[in-house]
């Protein structure tokens, strides 16, 4: 049973309405920032696209599905309020957080590797 870092009553009205997406336990567990996010193209009207990361997940990490959950957008936007300017920007986008500013910063979009 994973023990997340927020709990239910801590989670507050910041982005809903936006769907579901694709979250790391480095957030949601370890309450690690996103550190990186992208959307991907999607067809379903219940999904967002949206993945996020804290950004230091290996390749192996990402590879046991135990390590990420989907979550409503709302729940994610709660770890990082910081992302809810960001959550408009259109498919085929991606922010990255700048390690002098701190800030989520545009950055070339790279499809994740399932």
């Amino acid at each position: 049973m994973k023990e997340f870092a927020l709990k239910g009553d801590q989670v507050k009205p910041l982005a809903t309405g936006r769907g579901g997406c694709i979250a790391t336990d480095r957030i949601t567990v370890d309450g690690m920032p996103v550190g990186y996010m992208l959307r991907e193209p999607t067809t379903s009207q219940h999904d967002s696209g949206w993945w996020f990361m804290a950004g230091d997940e290996t390749q192996e990490y990402m590879d046991d599905p135990s390590h990420h959950c989907i979550y409503d957008v709302n729940t994610i936007a709660n770890y990082s309020p910081d992302i809810t300017p960001l959550l408009d920007a259109p498919p085929c986008s991606a922010f990255e957080r700048d390690a002098a500013t701190g800030k989520l910063i545009a950055v070339m979009y790279e499809a994740p590797l399932e």
